[in-house]
């Protein structure tokens, strides 16, 4: 990529208030580091990869697997833009389509009027004779130059308010160096100037300032007086929609459960967690509560919709109706419980926080499991084939629990008995 030469005496020039940004070579030449080492290609990839993400940990460590490049250059990449995407752009259902101009384009090299084909699409005259007369008139209108510079024009970018009004920038640099929160500028300036509206900012626009370096309004070094150090700017919107580890939206509590679940009367209710292995990576543990019977299942990964796809797809082989309540920890890899139930008719429960004595028979079972599968072990290096075997290891073990029956005997006892 050929390199641009900046105009340094602008680039030097110190900036007349405190934390009001300042257009360094430093920052141009991030910038096109950032583009040469990653390109335009990638550059869309990582906004729409990071767009519902938040850009998080985790999320960064995919791209840089999955665009082969190192991590710094996508955190360089990223950060330039806060972790925030730009919403997607989409047509206005009023704006005339594609197919229509290729209408008029057609029309219009049959000789027809503009008045003519204006009744033919049940569009205003005025509309078509704007569009053609906005694109070289009727000689030289093509209706695919006409739609992508429409698309162009559409964009009508619009400047933060802190980069228009310079009064109000100083402000709020000023506020933010003396540690006040955006939420707090925010409320003071409408309380100071009530009446005017060109003095009066949202948080959000404080926040996308700060985060967002490609703005050039406030300096990054703000960031410092922020209560909490992030790197990306994370929104309360995006909290909402993604709730935090142990917040599972109507969980079920264990203390719902019916009185045969916890006195193991009945079979075919069963205790699950996951057990984890080396460098991140998990497995599924399913324990019935009357048999003791294990079932173990490969996970690529711990996200709510694999585990529960999972776990789906290797309950439906058990026999019917040996299967009807599952109790699980609170972890957020059992979120989407309500599709489960769905997909499966098993009802969910969830344990309290931090008691994991509510589902002793799985917490002895993965105890039982270390001796397999030591924490230090890579699950994903274990096939379904060979953790089947060390299930079948398990249930053809004698337990004290069961008089030193085995769980793959009385489970045949209770299928038996069930028919």
């Amino acid at each position: 990529m050929k390199r641009v030469g900046w105009n340094r005496s602008r680039t030097r020039s110190a900036p007349k208030v405190l934390g009001e940004f300042n257009p360094s070579t430093q920052h141009h030449m991030r910038s096109e580091a950032a583009w040469v080492c990653v390109g335009p290609g990638c550059r869309g990839v990582i906004g729409t990869s990071c767009g519902h993400a938040g850009g998080g940990a985790s999320q960064l460590g995919r791209l840089r697997i999955g665009l082969r490049r190192a991590s710094s250059v996508i955190h360089t990449v990223v950060a330039a833009e806060g972790g925030i995407t730009a919403r997607p752009r989409r047509r206005s259902r009023l704006a005339l389509s594609s197919a229509e101009r290729e209408e008029i384009s057609r029309h219009l090299a049959c000789g027809h009027s503009l008045r003519a084909i204006s009744q033919m699409l049940g569009r205003a005259p005025s509309t078509l004779s704007r569009e053609v007369a906005r694109n070289g008139g009727r000689s030289v209108y093509r209706a695919a130059v006409a739609d992508k510079q429409a698309w162009q024009r559409t964009r009508r970018p619009q400047h933060c308010r802190l980069s228009t009004h310079p009064a109000l920038r100083r402000i709020v640099a000023h506020k933010l160096a003396q540690q006040w929160s955006p939420q707090r500028i925010s409320g003071w300036l409408r309380c100071t100037f009530p009446s005017d509206a060109d003095m009066q900012v949202s948080p959000e626009t404080i926040y996308r300032s700060l985060f967002v370096q490609s703005r050039g309004v406030l300096r990054r070094c703000l960031l410092k007086h922020l209560r909490r150090q992030h790197s990306f700017r994370h929104a309360r919107a995006g909290a909402r929609l993604h709730p935090r580890q142990g917040q599972i939206l109507d969980a079920v509590s264990i203390r719902e459960r019916p009185a045969e679940v916890r006195d193991r009367a009945v079979p075919g209710h069963w205790e699950g967690d996951l057990l984890e292995g080396a460098r991140g990576t998990f497995l599924a543990t399913l324990v019935e509560r009357q048999s003791r019977y294990v079932l173990l299942v490969r996970l690529p990964s711990k996200d709510t919709h694999t585990v529960t796809r999972a776990i789906a797809r290797r309950i439906r082989r058990l026999p019917l109706g040996l299967i009807k309540s599952l109790t699980w920890d609170r972890g957020g890899e059992l979120a989407a419980h309500r599709a489960f139930t769905v997909a499966t008719n098993v009802k969910v429960y969830f344990c309290d926080p931090r008691s994991p004595w509510q589902r002793g028979s799985n917490e002895n079972t993965n105890g039982l499991l270390r001796q397999y599968l030591p924490p230090a072990t890579n699950l994903t290096d274990h096939s379904q084939a060979q953790l089947d075997a060390i299930a079948l290891r398990l249930n053809t073990r004698p337990r004290m629990t069961l008089g030193y029956q085995t769980p793959a005997a009385k489970l045949a006892e209770i299928v038996a008995a069930t028919g």
